[in-house]
């Protein structure tokens, strides 16, 4: 089963037609209650959408008001929206107190951006997976693609070149630090 879960909202009918078909589906049906809403916990869900008539004060809410409206239609929505949340969510990485977008290439910090390459941002993010400093030559394999024992300054270059963006446009000096055998992130602060 999918870490996905569609809460339908005061639509019991609805929510028999989906218990029916929930073996076909890509996500788990749950049915809530307008007494019950409050005592949900959300968070505790990966990801979620609620289906609903009514346009309650909620997130993730898809409102269910165009009639008629085929089923099939419905579910294609619901699947769209389902693909949009998780493109959403993937395309945004919090790397310490920085936000990675993805999708527009930029380093993101209250306000302020920076624009990055796909390079640099491929860099940040395999730095980031990793806890413990990366060589130079597995930088060099994963990130670019060099396998060749040859000698080249690619690394250092560019890793040189993204600190002192950084350091330009958020006057941090220490998110990529230098260790005796390889770089990393550094540790929250």
């Amino acid at each position: 089963m999918n870490n996905q879960t569609l809460f339908i909202y005061e639509l019991p009918t609805l929510f028999d037609i989906f218990i029916e078909i929930e073996e076909n589906l890509n996500f788990e049906v749950k049915n809530i209650k307008k007494k019950e809403i409050s005592k949900i916990d959300f968070n505790e869900h990966k990801s979620y959408l609620i289906l609903s008539l009514k346009d309650i004060d909620l997130p993730n809410l898809i409102l269910f008001n165009n009639f008629p409206l085929k089923f099939s239609k419905l579910l294609e929505k619901i699947n769209i929206e389902f693909l949009k949340k998780n493109f959403h969510e993937k395309s945004n990485i919090a790397i310490n107190k920085y936000i990675i977008n993805t999708n527009s290439r930029e380093m993101i910090l209250q306000k302020q951006r920076l624009k990055l390459t796909e390079k640099e941002i491929d860099m940040i993010i395999y730095l980031a997976k990793r806890k413990k400093p990366i060589k130079v030559d597995e930088l060099q394999e994963k990130v670019w693609g060099y396998q060749s024992k040859l000698e080249t300054h690619t690394v250092e270059t560019h890793i040189h070149r993204l600190r002192k963006k950084i350091k330009e446009k958020f006057f941090d000096e220490n998110l990529i630090v230098s260790k005796k055998n390889g770089y990393q992130i550094s540790e929250k602060k």
